[in-house]
Parts: structure tokens; C-alpha cells; sequence
């Protein structure tokens, strides 16, 4: 545990650092190639405490990878202490320091299974730390904005990256280089921060809500199936063994796919598999459609492929698997 403090009566923030480029080094300050995950919160806190930030800071390492690594048990791991810094009444908010890849999706697994009592607010940079115009101590002044204002508690996770505060349901990485690499849908930002100023562009949605599911490490198997031209519905079948419980069809268009593949996955939600269909677009809202009703398959709404796939796991972990008592949870906002 690493504790930095500026002043008595600056907000306490608990910082749980997981690596990704924010904590990445080179060995050139203009080398494209560099390692995710190489600095430790000690030195990344040391680093940030130049900056005069009103805060005190309070670190943990939980993990040091790039954020393709992540994994179930450093998610359990993550939970654990996020939830630990909720319960401890001298936190006031936590940031999440993570990397790129995958943020959006562990930001929208703790905004499922976290209650909404205190801020709770991931960050990453799309340049590491040696790099020119390294942007992950910008963000991560942002991000203590963020934590740091008690309007921020009743909305969910949030993620801030590039000036803005996303909401977790809603964000999406959709840029490989540059840093404003971040989108919303169906909403864009919910905010716009800077390590001065905080304007929200609406009030809070989720006042005092307890987590919407209970953790869980033992999630089940749940694929998604990429869908391409010329695809044969054999490509359905390599997915599923016999510890698949749901399939998540990252489609064409409005959740298209080849009709031979329909039918292959008709006939697993007509035996009780839970087939739901997303977008592989990055603006992909999925309306149910009347055929959805015969074949038994739920709409992703605005929820994209990897989402869709962390949320029905979680139904399906609560033990609901109920084609309409699917689509109710992917129908809310």
C-alpha cells in the first residue's frame, strides 16, 4: 500500500492499479513498441503527486499486465478490494487504472456486480509512459475529478479517457492509434473533465442502487460467434462443446447472419441455449425482430458483442435463461 497526501482536507482515493499502457515503458521516448504493465503504482503515484493533485492517494497493485491478460481471477481479485474501498468510510472514491483493450469490458463487469454508492472510475492512456505526449497522467488527473465529485457515485462505473467520462454501459474503444480513441453508444460522453473542471451533461441515473447481480468467479462458457460472408454453419458447431451454456452472435448489420447458420443456432435455442444477437459494428443497435420470437433468440439492443457476452453470463450464472426474462435485462437502460 502506497499513500500520497497533499492535504487534510483533500478527498481520499483508493487507486487499484491492473497495468496497460498508462503503466507501460520503451525504450525510446519514439518507439511505437513498448511493454504494457512495467510501472509500479509506488512510482506511478510518485509521478502524480508532482502534479499537485487535491487528493490523497492510497495505492494497490491488484495486478501489472497489458489488459488482453485479463483474466477471472484478477477480476475476482479486483472486485474484492473495489468492493473493500466501498465499504471503508474513509475512501471517498476508487480509480481503476487498466489498460485500453479491454477496459470497457471490466467496466461494465464492476458496473453490474458494484453498487452505486461511491464513485467508481477506470482510466487508461493510449501512450505509454515514455512515450512523446504520453497522455496517461492528464487522464489520470481527470479521472481524480471524477472520483473526487460526489455526483459521480450515482451513475454507474464510469471511464474517462481523452477529456471525457463514459458511462460503462455505453463505452467502446473504436481507434488503434490517437487518444481520442473512445466512443459512447448510444450515448456519447456523459461528461467532459479536465484536471480543473467537471461539467455533466445530465443528472445522475442510478442514485443509491445496490449491484445488479451478486460476483461471480465461476462464470460459465459463453462464445460469440463472428459472423462473415461465405460463413457455413459448421463454423457454429466448433463453438459449442459440452460446456457451453449461450452463444452471442456478433452479426452483420442488425445481428444478420447466413440463414444456414440461423437454423444451426435455432436448433440449440429451441434444446434451451440462450442465442443472443449483437452487432459487429461499432453503432450497432439490435432491435428484436418477429422472427426473434420463432427462433427464440434475444436482442443485444445497444450492448456490443463483448458486453452482450459479460451480461449473459451473469444471467445465466443467476440462473436465468428464459428467453423473455433475457431480453427484459438487455431491453434496460
Amino acid at each position: 500500500m502506497w499513500l500520497f497526501a497533499p492535504g487534510m482536507n483533500s478527498p481520499n482515493l483508493t487507486v487499484l492499479a491492473t497495468g496497460g499502457t498508462i503503466a507501460g515503458a520503451a525504450d525510446s521516448a519514439t518507439r511505437h513498441d513498448y511493454r504494457p504493465g512495467q510501472i509500479g503504482i509506488g512510482e506511478f503515484l510518485a509521478r502524480v503527486d508532482e502534479l499537485g493533485v487535491d487528493a490523497v492517494f492510497s495505492g494497490q497493485q491488484i495486478a501489472n499486465i497489458g489488459s488482453e491478460d485479463m483474466s477471472p481471477a484478477i477480476w475476482a481479485d479486483l472486485h474484492e478490494a473495489a468492493s473493500a474501498a466501498i465499504a471503508d468510510p474513509d475512501c471517498d472514491g476508487i480509480i481503476i487504472t487498466h489498460g485500453t483493450d479491454t477496459v470497457e469490458e471490466t467496466a461494465f463487469l464492476l458496473d453490474l456486480t458494484l453498487p452505486t454508492s461511491k464513485p467508481v472510475v477506470l482510466v487508461g492512456a493510449m501512450r505509454p509512459a515514455t512515450a512523446v505526449g504520453y497522455d496517461g497522467l492528464r487522464n489520470f488527473a481527470n479521472a481524480a475529478r471524477v472520483a473526487s465529485d460526489a455526483q459521480a457515485a450515482g451513475r454507474g462505473v464510469l471511464v474517462v479517457m481523452g477529456d471525457r467520462v463514459f458511462a460503462a454501459r455505453d463505452i467502446r474503444k473504436s481507434r488503434t492509434r490517437g487518444t481520442d480513441a473512445f466512443q459512447g453508444f448510444p450515448r456519447g460522453s456523459v461528461g467532459l473533465v479536465t484536471p480543473s473542471a467537471l461539467d455533466w451533461f445530465g443528472a445522475p441515473w442510478r442514485v443509491g442502487e445496490d449491484a445488479r447481480f451478486p460476483f461471480r468467479v465461476d462464470l460459465p462458457d459463453v462464445p460469440i460467434l463472428f459472423v462473415h460472408a461465405g460463413m457455413t454453419p459448421d463454423y457454429a458447431d466448433r463453438l459449442v462443446s459440452d460446456n457451453t451454456r449461450g452463444i452471442v452472435v456478433a452479426g452483420l448489420g442488425e445481428g444478420n447472419m447466413p440463414d444456414s447458420v440461423r437454423m444451426a443456432l435455432v436448433a440449440l435455442a429451441a434444446n434451451g441455449m440462450p442465442i443472443v444477437r449483437a452487432s459487429r459494428l461499432e453503432e450497432g443497435l439490435v432491435d428484436r425482430e418477429p422472427e426473434d420470437d420463432e427462433n427464440r433468440f434475444v436482442a443485444a439492443r445497444a450492448l456490443n458483442p463483448q458486453k452482450a457476452r459479460i451480461l449473459l453470463q451473469m444471467l445465466i450464472a443467476s440462473g436465468i435463461s428464459d428467453v423473455g426474462e433475457v431480453q427484459e435485462y438487455f431491453d434496460k437502460r
